[in-house]
């Protein structure tokens, strides 16, 4: 096994979508994603018309670096994200950024197939 180094300033693949976008760096062992949100975003307005899902269907193993994400589950369960969460996010939700500053998350699950069809 060898070292690696990857930066997010050179992402290997960007996907974008209306008020976001999410950053990928490949490496041997896994893939790491950056998602940076804006204020507005929803997944339920702005990703749901990409993937047609009814709710995200990712499993979500992150890392809050700033902003606030709300999560609701659709068995009505809510939790609330902010920096320095560290959040796991089952299948079957909608999430929504709260205030006026972007959600900017580092995911090393559920980040691979984001906002892809």
């Amino acid at each position: 096994m060898t070292m690696e180094r990857k930066n997010f300033d050179r992402p290997d693949d960007r996907t974008t979508f209306d008020h976001g976008l999410v950053d990928l760096v490949h490496t041997s062992q896994s893939t790491v994603g950056k998602a940076v949100l804006e204020p507005g975003w929803r997944w339920s307005e702005h990703v749901k018309p990409i993937v047609k899902t009814e709710w995200c269907q990712e499993n979500h193993v992150g890392f809050i670096v700033s902003g606030r994400l709300r999560i609701r589950m659709s068995n009505g369960d809510e939790l609330e994200l902010g920096p320095g969460d560290v959040g796991i996010i089952p299948p079957g939700h909608d999430g929504w950024v709260v205030g006026d500053e972007p959600v900017v998350s580092i995911e090393w699950a559920g980040v691979a197939d984001f906002a892809k069809l």
